[in-house]
């Protein structure tokens, strides 16, 4: 029971970012490093400890994702959307079986890197991590809209991304119940909405005028390159648990 309540919160299962959004010296771009960085300390606890989830905690981390995704609809703010959408699939983190937990919390949490990383050129490049204002990047900042492309399809669950991959895997190697069947449509679809709505307004659509864009850096290109190719690496790992 106590390695429960341990996972509870070290997996995201309960919105500890409310009480970070309210520290005044942690700013909102440092909230999703934090939260990262507790989900990774989960994976351990949980390869350390053997355990199994109980029922209640489950529920709790499915209201909790719940209210994630509606806090995730309504920003526009890339930074906050990287710790929401990862608190948003915490019922995933806890459910499944420990190597698939573990290997699907990987994935979502290096694409969500590349996320709050393509946050941070925001900010540099236009004041802000909001995206509102930015829109139709692909045609006047390619490299910028290729990178935010790849890492929102592989958050909607798009194949062959990793997420789908060990999404799937996940399901496919857990035990099914009727809260099962409620947790994976609304995680598959809540993810895949997030990753659509964002991309239709800044990735696609028509450039903005009173905007100065400016596309990545070959530097930042360098490092977006090595998280592709880390998910690339996911990826055939997921496809071989998936036809294992």
């Amino acid at each position: 029971m106590l390695i429960d309540f341990i996972l509870l919160f070290l997996l995201a299962g309960v919105p500890y970012y409310l009480l970070l959004e309210k520290i005044p010296f942690i700013q909102k771009d440092k909230i999703f490093p934090i939260a990262a960085l507790l989900v990774i300390t989960g994976m351990f606890v949980s390869c350390i400890f053997e355990h199994k989830s109980s029922m209640p905690f489950i529920v709790i981390a499915f209201f909790a994702s719940l209210f994630s995704l509606y806090k995730a609809n309504e920003t526009n703010n890339l930074h906050k959307l990287t710790y929401y959408i990862l608190f948003f699939n915490a019922p995933l983190l806890i459910m499944l079986n420990t190597k698939e937990s573990i290997l699907y919390g990987a994935s979502l949490i290096i694409a969500l890197l590349g996320v709050y990383l393509m946050g941070r050129y925001y900010v540099k490049n236009y004041g802000s991590a909001n995206y509102q204002s930015v829109t139709g990047m692909t045609l006047v900042s390619p490299y910028a809209g290729l990178i935010l492309t790849v890492y929102f399809t592989a958050l909607a669950l798009y194949p062959p991304f990793p997420n789908a991959l060990l999404f799937l895997n996940g399901i496919l190697k857990s035990e099914i119940n009727t809260l099962w069947y409620i947790v994976v449509v609304v995680i598959f679809f809540g993810n895949f909405l997030i990753a659509v709505r964002v991309m239709a307004k800044t990735v696609f659509g028509k450039p903005n005028d009173n905007v100065h864009y400016i596309d990545i850096s070959p530097t930042e290109r360098v490092l977006h390159l090595l998280i592709v190719s880390v998910l690339l690496l996911l990826s055939i790992i997921g496809l071989q648990e998936v036809i294992s």
